[in-house]
């Protein structure tokens, strides 16, 4: 009798800490909900390469249109000469992470803001449909380069199912989040043919150290796994990659987890890059700033890298790993390197095009 009251007891305590829990989560979403831009203030909302760091490779293309909705859907056409990318367009249709990640690059893009803001869906939807009249070459438009894709679900699939509404153009979402994410239940319910996923994964080692309150790398495999299998374009980032000791073990073990539960169509490497803005904004954060002592003195285009012979042995390492995986060499890409890396590694690429997600 005493055994089944302190039962009785810890399940009604258990269900009030739930209940506390989902009304503290429910009230930050509110909260989140009323976090909205307006189209004027989106135009405000600057890329960290707009930094003073790097001069734009090409003036916006003469008498083409490269921006929708007042800058939510805008063509990124600031890739500095010497590194091998060129112009997608972005879907701003929010801005922030609530990851938190150590070398995060929106650190430097919202100086330091981090909190998620969300541009009005009436704006957002209305930009889509000039862009979807006016943009004539099929495109894919990228919904996580100023913020992770999924962390807003509710406002998300809205902007999911107008995609689905035409067939010319497609979505890409990138996220960090994993398997526990409402994203996954809403886009295995009604399978979407308009949208590709894509998830930024790393090494465990290097995810506890670097990415704390993400998802543990093992969950956005899972996540991947059953879009995939669904019938997904899915494709990987594994960026960036840390040469921390024992990596080349670390990286191997990734790989293998990720091939032995499915294959991407597309798997985009990338090393450490730091932006000034984003190293500024992340000290001012009080992050582990170890991350930074990978860099070499050597500024790119796009900031500090770590030195040129240290990325070539991983770009060397992760191709020949993923080629005794069997996964093909086309269907790799190296994200924001520079020409001469290409050149030295003997892979091609397609100039002043993005040769992580393309057409």
């Amino acid at each position: 009798m005493e055994k089944t009251k302190k039962r009785r007891a810890a399940l009604k305590a258990w269900q009030t800490i739930r209940r506390r829990r989902r009304q503290i989560e429910e009230k930050k979403v509110r909260r989140l909900d009323e976090i909205f831009y307006a189209p004027k203030r989106v135009v405000s909302i600057k890329h960290p390469l707009n930094s003073g760091l790097v001069q734009a490779a090409k003036p916006k293309l003469a008498g083409i249109c490269t921006s929708y909705g007042k800058g939510i859907v805008c063509q990124f056409d600031k890739t500095p000469p010497d590194i091998a990318c060129g112009r997608f367009w972005e879907l701003r249709w929010a801005f922030g992470c609530p990851l938190d990640c150590a070398y995060c690059y929106l650190r430097g893009t919202s100086r330091g803001n981090m909190r998620p803001r969300y541009v009005k869906m009436e704006y957002v939807l209305g930009a889509l449909d000039e862009a979807f009249k006016s943009i004539a070459e099929p495109s894919i438009f990228n919904s996580g380069e100023l913020s992770d894709s999924w962390m807003n679900p509710k406002i998300m699939i809205q902007i999911i199912d107008k995609f689905e509404t035409q067939r010319k153009h497609k979505l890409l979402t990138l996220t960090k989040f994993g398997s526990k994410n409402p994203m996954v239940s809403l886009l295995l319910e009604k399978p979407r043919k308009q949208t590709i996923t894509a998830f930024s994964i790393n090494a465990p080692k290097v995810a506890e150290k670097y990415e704390r309150t993400a998802p543990p790398p093992e969950e956005r495999i899972e996540a991947a796994r059953l879009l995939s299998e669904a019938g997904y374009d899915t494709r990987l980032r594994i960026d960036p990659i840390f040469p921390i000791q024992d990596w080349k073990n670390h990286y191997r073990d990734l790989l293998y987890s990720i091939l032995s539960a499915l294959e991407p169509n597309r798997i985009i490497l990338g090393t450490p890059r730091g932006l000034w803005k984003t190293i500024m904004f992340a000290m001012k954060a009080g992050v582990d700033m170890s991350w930074t002592n990978y860099f070499s003195e050597e500024q790119t285009g796009w900031g500090k890298k770590l030195p040129f012979e240290v990325r070539k042995e991983i770009y060397q390492f992760m191709y020949d790993q993923l080629s005794d995986f069997g996964f093909e060499k086309h269907r790799i890409s190296m994200c924001k390197e520079e020409v001469s890396m290409w050149k030295e590694l003997k892979l091609n690429y397609t100039p002043m095009t993005c040769n992580c997600y393309s057409n």
